[in-house]
């Protein structure tokens, strides 16, 4: 999809409630189906370090890797880059391509676009990195654009409200319209620093509640459900 100007974006009716429209990916998206908690577990074990259990492992998809790693698995500050240098080259091999789209996800995105919304990506994944999923995916021309970390993910700071922030900026004229759908906190408070409401997907990897605690606007359990959602079904 190529990028829609400004003028266009006034000119064409909305069927949404809402006229930027951005989507959290890993657990939103795209079912990693294993492949990030897989990925991690054997980076750690590349280098003898010890692997957390399966709670901890399903916490540490969607923040930074960089601060998960260090926070949740514990591993040493020397060793950080280490371990995420070698989790990402397996992952750009082998799991990007073991993920698939949650269920309807595709065809609500779509129907979005066609609806007359902008929609785009704002993701904490390296943002190189989401473009070559998305496209590995067959989903990458269902956006307008994606948002994401620096490729360094040591400068990676202020968790997801400095990408919200960067796609609020480009679309300037639709920020008071936008909304954030996500399936962590993180999504949520990132969301909420910028002004924006977000609607948490209950498909994800947020722990139970996680998301209605940290004052998503409403949680959605089908894509079918969203799409009613942000069509005013609220």
């Amino acid at each position: 999809m190529i990028d829609a100007l400004p003028t266009l974006w006034q000119a064409c009716p909305v069927a949404s409630q809402y006229s930027l429209i951005l989507f959290d990916l890993d657990g939103t998206l795209v079912d990693p189906a294993g492949a990030i908690t897989g990925g991690i577990t054997a980076a750690l074990r590349q280098y003898g370090l010890a692997v957390p259990d399966d709670d901890v492992l399903d916490a540490m998809v969607g923040p930074p890797l960089v601060h998960s790693l260090t926070a949740l698995a514990e591993v040493p500050p020397l060793l950080v880059q280490d371990v995420v240098a070698t989790y990402r080259a397996g992952y750009v091999t082998t799991g990007i391509h073991e993920g698939r789209p949650y269920p309807g996800i595709a065809r609500c995105v779509q129907e979005l676009a066609d609806d007359g919304a902008v929609v785009a990506v704002a993701t904490q994944k390296p943002e190189w990195l989401a473009e070559e999923l998305l496209r590995a995916q067959g989903l990458r021309d269902l956006f307008a654009s994606v948002h994401g970390s620096p490729q360094d993910e040591s400068l990676a700071t202020g968790g997801k409200t400095p990408i919200i922030r960067a796609a609020l900026e480009r679309y300037d004229p639709l920020a008071g319209q936008a909304v954030m759908i996500g399936d962590r906190r993180h999504d949520v408070e990132g969301a909420h620093a910028n002004g924006v409401p977000c609607i948490g997907v209950a498909w994800g990897f947020a722990a139970p509640g996680e998301l209605e605690d940290a004052g998503a606007l409403a949680v959605v359990h089908s894509a079918e459900e969203l799409l009613e959602v942000l069509r005013g079904g609220l």
